[in-house]
């Protein structure tokens, strides 16, 4: 469906007024939520609309949950063995966490082992690191993740869902997910503003990286990317940002406030990759796949290519694909052909743990 309740589909025509962003940093300095989407959006400041995500909210709904901060468990995203709920994180460590997604970090993994040796011992900063550090895997076949020049750190990719998502972890209290993160049953208001603005999660520099080595597979020209179930474009438009060949195309069964793109196609995903025989020259991107398994498998067995990425959720809570299994896991129990090649933590909303996945298979034998 289109966007909803904005005077325009296009939120890039107000982030992209002189001092508006400056106005939307300086709101979540405050923790002011609502004036920063309203700012950064151009909404009306009497804006009452309902975002409709698992909960049905509001943006001053959910201004007054920031303003309670940890009131009746509210940012409790570490349970203890016992059920008890460990001390929030400090606010360094959060930092630290949040610093390794950064445009302008040069080493993503160094980050991430800094994170861990500059952790107190047996604290849950060191178990945060521990966590991510078991999950993440890259493979020697795959080129480096090149660091970034001295010009993008400079200027750096502009990504504002970015800056909400490092705003959210200092107001939430989160440092990341644990070990226990996949019992964590509830969410926080703050993220149905989020995912109808910007999307389900926050695509990383060192993701988009690696979908560009994976679009540009070795060569110097780019396959083109098909964003299937893209929402309202997001990681289109961050990707078309690197200037990369991207197709968004989703059904608009779901509702989003505002639209980053204006050319998605709107089809089924299965009779769009049949229109193109498969894609077998494509590189085929679903980021957060529905629950529903035939959904996933649907797309499996219609896409013809060798190159699956997939933006998902690392715990068994059923976010994306299935319940109770992993999509990595799933794959190499149901579809053997196709080979993990790099799984990438992403920054990951409090109570959650999110990554991309990267999958080959050989070419497939002509029919």
């Amino acid at each position: 469906m289109p966007a909803q309740g904005t005077s325009s589909s296009n939120p890039r025509n107000y982030f992209s007024e002189p001092d508006c962003y400056a106005k939307v940093l300086d709101s979540l300095s405050r923790n002011d939520l609502r004036s920063a989407i309203i700012t950064g959006f151009g909404l009306s400041s009497h804006d009452d609309y309902v975002y409709r995500a698992i909960a049905s909210v509001t943006l001053s709904q959910v201004q007054g949950a920031v303003e309670a901060g940890t009131e009746n468990g509210l940012c409790d995203w570490y349970p203890a063995v016992d059920g008890s709920s460990l001390e929030h994180p400090p606010s360094a460590d959060i930092a630290a966490y949040t610093s390794m997604f950064s445009s302008t970090t040069t080493n993503p993994v160094n980050s991430l082992k800094s994170f861990k040796a500059n952790a107190k011992k047996e604290s849950l900063r060191s178990s945060i690191a521990d966590q991510i550090l078991a999950k993440r895997y890259y493979s020697d076949s795959l080129p480096s993740i090149p660091k970034p020049s001295k010009a993008m750190i400079k200027t750096p990719l502009f990504n504002p869902y970015l800056d909400f998502w490092m705003w959210s972890c200092h107001a939430l209290h989160w440092a990341g997910p644990g070990p226990n993160t996949d019992k964590i049953q509830m969410s926080h208001a703050v993220l149905p503003i989020f995912m109808h603005h910007f999307g389900c999660v926050v695509p990383s520099r060192e993701a988009l990286d690696l979908i560009k080595i994976i679009s540009l597979d070795g060569s110097k020209q780019a396959s083109t990317i098909i964003d299937l179930g893209s929402g309202n474009g997001y990681w289109t438009y961050m990707l078309r940002a690197m200037e990369l060949p991207v197709v968004a195309v989703d059904n608009q069964q779901s509702v989003f406030r505002c639209n980053w793109i204006d050319d998605t196609i709107i089809k089924d995903g299965v009779a769009f990759l049949n229109g193109r025989q498969g894609a077998p020259t494509d590189v085929l991107l679903l980021v957060y796949p529905v629950i529903a398994a035939d959904f996933f498998q649907s797309m499996l067995d219609t896409y013809k290519g060798t190159r699956l990425a997939v933006v998902g959720t690392q715990c068994r809570n059923g976010y994306t694909a299935f319940r109770h299994i992993l999509v990595d896991e799933w794959i190499a129990s149901k579809r053997k052909e196709w080979t993990l090649k790099a799984r990438i933590p992403l920054p990951s909303f409090p109570g959650k743990d999110e990554a991309i996945y990267y999958f080959q298979r050989p070419d497939l034998a002509p029919s």
